[in-house]
């Protein structure tokens, strides 16, 4: 059974937030949620600049159902996690468990509006009938019941952003880091075990080693 996954290349994503429109148009998102955003590390700084494509991860082991006092989550054949806004109280456990920052409530004021958590689906709609107008009113388009991958992942004009079964998404960028002969960087490796280790960066130009 595959289990469905994002993965984000920094090397590829231009930042131009195509994947955000492509999930609020699919969807209709309310006003003031964004199931999808892009964040920007190092912004301005020639050279280091890189930006990423951030929404639900669909964890493993995911946090926002570990804390959920009323087993609002679960999680699919595919390894999607999904919610049910029926069950949802709004405490918001799930909004500071999560490390990605994906549970979210609509916003309408100065100081926001507590209500129903909304989150991305994977475009795995919810727990109403596939397809239905209930489905789509609460969880917006079930597009994997139409044989179809998420919009954000579609929309990707540089294909940064892949959404799809987690082992061909690994095998697809491990394909890409050993044709450019990086990537690992990306992701921090070489801060957590310095220059000169595998999978790091090289020490900076006229830096001491």
């Amino acid at each position: 059974m595959a289990r469905m996954k994002f993965l984000c290349d920094a090397e590829r994503c231009i930042e131009c937030n195509g994947c955000v429109t492509a999930c609020k148009n699919e969807h209709e998102v309310p006003w003031g949620v964004n199931r999808r955003r892009v964040v920007t590390i190092n912004d301005g700084v020639v050279g280091a600049e890189k930006s990423i494509s951030v929404a639900c991860m669909h964890c493993s082991d995911a946090p926002c159902m570990a804390v959920c006092p009323v087993d609002c989550f679960y999680r699919t054949d595919d390894g999607v996690v999904l919610h049910d806004k029926d069950l949802c109280i709004g405490c918001g456990y799930c909004f500071y468990a999560c490390p990605f920052g994906a549970p979210q409530f609509p916003q309408a004021g100065a100081f926001g509006l507590r209500g129903k958590m909304d989150k991305c689906t994977f475009c795995a709609g919810g727990p109403e009938k596939d397809q239905s107008q209930a489905e789509f009113a609460k969880y917006g388009r079930n597009r994997l019941s139409e044989g179809k991958l998420p919009a954000c992942a579609e929309m990707c004009s540089t294909k940064a952003l892949l959404g799809g079964d987690g082992d061909v998404i690994a095998d697809i960028y491990r394909e890409r880091v050993l044709r450019r002969g990086k990537g690992s960087e990306v992701w921090g490796w070489g801060t957590a075990y310095g220059p000169g280790k595998p999978g790091a960066q090289p020490p900076a130009p006229g830096a001491k080693s």
